[in-house]
């Protein structure tokens, strides 16, 4: 048995989402194991572009089944009108849907959380919700004593939960508002809440089970099997630039949890980067470019969100974050995203190191304020004028795009294994460098 994982290794959209839908014929299983609607996957199927947010990108292949483990946070409405969005594009769906009955469930009192929340003015920064409810999810699931997981939708205790959970939360929310919200907060009325999710869950009850045992079997039965995170690596709970984070490990060290999958079967780690740094949201960002050099990287990659339409600031490549979520992840090769996107710069840079408070380091510092902090330490390198994204062969590639890759290898200590100069699957190249 062989088990793929595709990881970013940025602030998410490295376009991870092309990566598994081309290795997807290659595995009888895919499986999306944390995030939310939060993330966003663009994939180009048949000559036609699909976005995806909670449904794993193998679903384009019905012989492939898909997962969506028990690491997800699931709002039931979301993931039924991309079910619908799907089918009526001719995209099959049935058996080879299966969703975990313990993914825990987003309600509404998630997303008037989110609202109260974001209008707090805790700090004076984003921290780049979506306002889709994932975080307060996220946050009941870990307090426990206040979340629902989809399995609990089908118990005959389910209503009561509601009723208990819907009473707390109504005294919880008016304190959470702001002056300027305050008398607009939405009162949880528990019976509507039932009936409601009681629909959702009539509607999914084909494409529940047990995942975990599910893919426990698939280990034992040496399948092989696909893996695909949301978001970054730096937006991981525990190891990003926290606070400006997401609320699961969206690193490598979160594919077993998310999953049930022990990490010793975890033979192929595939961390995507685009071939520049792209964020959305607040945060520190070292190599971000406010200027017209950023506004071109922004134009020529299209850098608005899947799902949110955000436009993304952009910057040089960080190859000092790159090799720390490398290590993090357990990476054993790269695939590079975007390449075509630097074509016609006359000089590209990357960052090899930071100087902070004077000291030159290659080390990712573990506070935000201090990656604030960092001066970037540029490698500039010459840049090609060749349109790129015809090619078919990393051999065709010109000689300064060559060059640019392997020192990208060389600096995050992984192999490039994948090069993509565009959004179709044509467009992508294996190679080994």
């Amino acid at each position: 048995m062989a088990a793929t994982c595709v990881i970013g290794l940025q602030w998410g959209d490295e376009a991870k989402g092309k990566i598994v839908d081309l290795l997807t014929n290659r595995n009888e299983i895919v499986v999306r194991y944390q995030g939310g609607a939060n993330a966003g996957h663009t994939v180009v199927f048949g000559g036609e572009k699909f976005k995806l947010s909670l449904i794993p990108s193998g679903i384009f292949r019905s012989e492939v089944q898909s997962v969506i483990a028990g690491g997800v946070v699931l709002n039931p409405e979301s993931i039924l009108q991309e079910i619908e969005g799907l089918t009526s594009r001719g995209v099959e769906i049935g058996k080879n849907l299966m969703i975990s009955n313990r993914a825990h469930v987003i309600f509404p009192w998630h997303l008037e959380e989110d609202r109260l929340m974001n209008d707090m003015g805790v700090t004076s920064e984003a921290i780049g919700t979506t306002m889709r409810g994932i975080g307060p999810c996220y946050r009941d699931k870990l307090g426990r004593s206040m979340a629902i997981r989809l399995g609990d939708l089908y118990r005959s205790d389910f209503a009561e939960k509601v009723a208990k959970i819907a009473a707390a939360k109504n005294q919880y929310l008016p304190g959470m508002a702001s002056e300027k919200l305050k008398g607009t907060v939405k009162t949880m009325v528990a019976d509507e809440i039932v009936e409601k999710y009681l629909g959702f869950a009539e509607r999914l009850r084909p494409y529940v089970a047990d995942t975990t045992s599910f893919l426990l079997d698939a280990v034992d039965a040496n399948k092989n099997i696909l893996l695909e995170g949301a978001q970054g690596a730096l937006l991981d709970i525990d190891h990003g630039t926290f606070p400006y984070v997401t609320s699961s490990n969206s690193s490598g060290v979160g594919v077993s949890a998310g999953s049930g999958i022990p990490a010793t079967y975890m033979k192929r780690m595939i961390g995507i980067i685009k071939a520049y740094t792209t964020r959305v949201g607040g945060g520190p960002f070292p190599t971000e470019q406010e200027n017209d050099l950023g506004q071109k990287l922004r134009d020529r990659g299209n850098e608005y969100g899947t799902v949110t339409k955000r436009p993304r600031r952009c910057g040089w490549f960080d190859a000092v974050a790159a090799r720390y979520t490398c290590r993090l992840s357990g990476i054993t090769e790269l695939a590079v995203m975007l390449l075509d996107v630097l074509s016609t710069f006359d000089e590209i840079k990357i960052c090899t190191a930071y100087e902070l408070d004077g000291k030159r380091t290659t080390n990712f510092p573990a506070d935000a304020e201090d990656l604030r902090r960092v001066v970037p330490v540029y490698e500039t390198m010459p840049g090609w004028s060749e349109d790129i994204s015809s090619l078919t062969s990393c051999s065709q590639l010109p000689e300064n795009a060559k060059k640019y890759l392997a020192r990208l290898s060389e600096l995050l200590g992984r192999p490039v294994g994948i090069v993509s100069v565009g959004p179709g699957r044509e467009q992508t190249m294996e190679v080994s460098l």
